[in-house]
């Protein structure tokens, strides 16, 4: 086995266990969400964002998930996320279509993210966001959606926008709740 074969495994196994932990969360307190649910049935939209369909398949705020949150998201062509940070790690498995994540690493010393690294993404990939790096995902195929399954730790999840790349950390704009959560949240 490569070196790339064991990352992807890593991140499989990962992938794997958050999921497991998911599904154990469901099944002992299935008085808050029913064991079974049809991802159709479940309210959604684009939430002021044209291009995007949001689905929370598993929530915090809903269903009473401590540990983490469960998305589908499908961004239509040319659609992205904004520039973005969080203090939550991310994962992200693609079910179809390409795109590329932009990522400023937040161990820059500087005091604004900087110019991003792009990494391209497809169908069968998997990518992870490490806790409070300023990144940003976008649908870069013409003609086919980009669609995957999100995993977030600690939600409800804060997010910071910022204007663009050169926006500083302390003047990102914080996002709280964030536009799915605002049905579900009661402070």
């Amino acid at each position: 086995m490569n070196w790339k074969s064991g990352i992807v495994m890593e991140e499989f196994l990962w992938i794997s266990s958050l999921m497991a932990v998911s599904l154990v969360c469901w099944w002992t307190d299935s008085s808050r969400l029913d064991l079974v649910r049809n991802i159709s049935e479940i309210e959604g939209g684009d939430y002021g964002r044209p291009g995007l369909s949001h689905v929370t398949v598993a929530s915090s705020l809903r269903d009473g998930f401590d540990e983490v949150e469960v998305w589908l998201q499908t961004f239509g062509p040319g659609t992205r996320t904004p520039i973005h940070r969080h203090a939550c790690e991310e994962v992200f498995v693609v079910l179809k279509g390409g795109g590329t994540l932009y990522l400023a690493a937040a161990s820059s010393s500087d005091d604004r993210p900087g110019t991003p690294v792009g990494f391209p993404i497809g169908s069968n990939t998997t990518f992870r966001i490490p806790v409070n790096d300023v990144h940003q995902v976008w649908n870069t195929d013409e003609e086919q959606d980009l669609q995957f399954v999100v995993v977030i730790s600690r939600p409800p999840v804060k997010v910071y926008t910022y204007q663009d790349w050169n926006t500083k950390h302390a003047e990102a704009k914080l996002m709280f709740p964030y536009h799915w959560d605002r049905n579900f949240f009661t402070p």
